[in-house]
């Protein structure tokens, strides 16, 4: 291997291990949340709003930031596809937080099937590269307390490794055009890898 591809190959999985920690931070606020609540599932619990996403992220999560918008110091200002355009493909007029960890979230409440929440994740706060499918991800969260990627409506998680690949194929794959989805559940269908 050459030095420019073991620098690739360590910054790739610098991202994923950012990416994973942030899933798992994620994951156990859902589940304290459900339990706290004494729930059958989060909708249950009370995630049925925008209102009841940004009071469980306020309160679940270590908040050092919150922004009124998609916009600095919690976000950047700007993103790329894996193709070099710009991407515009998120909603930049929702509440958006930066945690602890340096992680930025947008958490948008958007009902669609057993898919609850869409979180737009940037691992790395403001900081550099800002490409889709680097350090800024999308996560859906699902009725049953689950996070993963999101196909199609009638989707549960978790996903199959083969809608997880299909919604790769059709989304973060086009280096171009990505809408944001699949670049998650590659990861997560790869054993937390970037081999993308």
């Amino acid at each position: 291997m050459t030095v420019p591809s073991l620098m690739q190959n360590y910054q790739r999985q610098s991202y994923v291990v950012q990416l994973h920690k942030v899933y798992n931070e994620l994951s156990q606020a859902l589940l304290r949340y459900q339990t706290d609540k004494n729930a059958v599932n989060i909708t249950e619990a009370g995630l049925n709003s925008t209102a009841a996403v940004q009071s469980f992220i306020e309160n679940y999560m270590k908040v050092v930031a919150k922004c009124d918008k998609l916009q600095s110091p919690c976000f950047s200002d700007s993103y790329k596809t894996m193709g070099g355009n710009s991407f515009t493909g998120h909603n930049v007029d929702t509440k958006t937080y930066v945690l602890a960890s340096g992680a930025a979230l947008r958490p948008l409440y958007t009902l669609q099937g057993n898919k609850i929440i869409n979180i737009g994740v940037d691992i790395n706060g403001q900081k550099g590269p800002n490409i889709l499918g680097r350090d800024l991800f999308y996560f859906a969260i699902y009725k049953n307390g689950l996070i993963d990627d999101f196909g199609a409506v009638e989707d549960d998680a978790p996903l199959t490794e083969a809608q997880r690949q299909s919604v790769f194929n059709l989304a973060c794959n086009k280096a171009d055009t990505g809408s944001g989805w699949g670049c998650l559940g590659k990861i997560m269908n790869d054993s937390w890898q970037m081999n993308y």
